[in-house]
């Protein structure tokens, strides 16, 4: 008997490898290159803080990239994947993968809403997290320290009973007294006859470096500070400095004397860092506090145990300086970043980014239960035809959650590619 090969005349037209229109092909590629050629432009261009239409459309193009890539390229792994499939023990494998390797055009819609969605909501979330970031930045950028406690020109000296009184506040975890004097002339700059004048800073190295260093403000390691020399008013050595850049163009690398409040001192450059917790001023020079003949602390820097010193009491705090008979202030990380949580642009860039997120949240749920009302009446089919082919209910309803499952892994992974490339 002669076998004849069964033939499908036409072409079905719910087949992705199907060739697709020349329309929609122009139409893709027309949108690919106007998306890519958009977010080529806003990198190299950068951002402004002017208000930029093409900056907040940004998660929207990737996305549509994304998508569109996905849809062509999603269904040649799976295919590849359903070749071994055909050796594992049962159908429901190959079935699956084979099926969601040649998913209907139908499902482009859905995947495209699930990747603008995704993106949108990763790329919301991390502007979230870069602003909280960059808000405890600015937060310690203020204060330069957990806490500080000092007069508003660093003119007036610290009570001698104040630092250890601050030491005993419950949550001080440690207390850094320094020696703040500003407007110190330390001469002018190659090519320059404008003098610098910068803030001289009396600390204890130990304690001082690992401030720098937990704080990362121009960490230094301790012993670049030491010396040999005894301290005080007879003291004929040199004094070696932590400078700024500026600090250090004007002094150089040899020994220079320098007139300050504190004394007559010999410095010498050791090291150049650009900033430090003591002071926000540019210009800057660090000597060990025990080489100045005057060395009385102005300023304390207190750091708090927890997460960025949460664990810190303020109030019991602000009474233990009250009550050492000290006139400084006190200044509170803590109350820096609540001031910068509260702000209104804070609160609004907060509340849109929470409005994108759940809007494409709610875009997403509409888009799957319309492709699952659309799909109502296949899946219906496919469910009859499988129980004529032996397989049972429970057979069949995996099946279709396994075909589901590549396109929803393969949305996620774009979605947060998408995201990702959008920051």
């Amino acid at each position: 008997l002669t076998h004849r090969t069964p033939r499908v005349y036409g072409e079905r037209d719910d087949l992705v490898r199907g060739r697709p229109s020349r329309r929609r092909t122009v139409a893709e590629l027309t949108l690919l290159v106007l998306a890519v050629g958009a977010v080529t432009a806003l990198r190299q261009r950068g951002t402004t803080d002017s208000g930029d239409h093409l900056v907040s459309a940004a998660p929207v193009l990737i996305g549509l990239i994304t998508a569109t890539v996905l849809v062509r390229l999603y269904p040649l792994p799976l295919r590849l994947a359903a070749r071994p499939a055909k050796r594992l023990r049962g159908a429901v494998g190959f079935l699956s993968l084979a099926r969601a390797g040649r998913a209907p055009a139908t499902g482009t819609p859905t995947l495209l809403v699930l990747v603008v969605a995704l993106s949108t909501a990763a790329f919301g979330q991390a502007v979230l997290a870069g602003t909280a970031d960059a808000r405890d930045r600015a937060a310690l950028l203020a204060v330069r320290a957990d806490a500080r406690i000092s007069s508003p020109d660093d003119t007036l000296v610290v009570p001698a009973g104040t630092e250890r009184a601050v030491r005993d506040v419950p949550g001080v975890r440690s207390v850094v007294a320094v020696r703040a004097e500003h407007q110190v002339n330390v001469g002018t700059r190659s090519g320059s006859s404008s003098p610098v004048h910068a803030t001289l800073i009396g600390v204890d190295p130990e304690p001082y470096a690992e401030l720098a260093r937990d704080t990362d403000l121009g960490g230094f390691p301790s012993g670049v500070l030491g010396t040999d020399t005894p301290p005080g008013p007879s003291r004929s050595g040199v004094l070696p400095v932590v400078a700024s850049p500026g600090v250090a163009d004007a002094l150089g690398r040899t020994p220079r004397r320098i007139t300050t409040l504190a004394g007559v001192l010999t410095v010498r450059v050791v090291a150049v860092r650009p900033r430090t917790p003591a002071t926000a001023s540019s210009e800057f020079l660090l000597v060990d506090r025990a080489g100045l003949p005057r060395r009385a602390a102005t300023t304390l820097l207190v750091s708090g145990g927890g997460a960025d010193g949460t664990a810190l009491d303020g109030k019991a705090l602000r009474d233990a300086v009250r009550a050492s008979g000290a006139e400084q202030s006190v200044q509170l990380r803590g109350d820096v970043r609540a001031r910068l949580v509260d702000s209104p642009l804070q609160t609004g860039a907060k509340l849109i980014y929470h409005a994108s997120i759940l809007a494409g949240g709610c875009y997403l749920v509409v888009a799957l239960l319309l492709s699952l009302v659309h799909t109502t009446p296949e899946r219906v089919s496919l469910l009859a035809l499988l129980r004529t082919l032996g397989l049972t209910s429970r057979q069949g309803r995996r099946l279709l959650a396994l075909e589901a499952l590549p396109q929803a892994v393969l949305a996620a992974a774009g979605g947060a590619l998408a995201g990702w490339a959008t920051i």
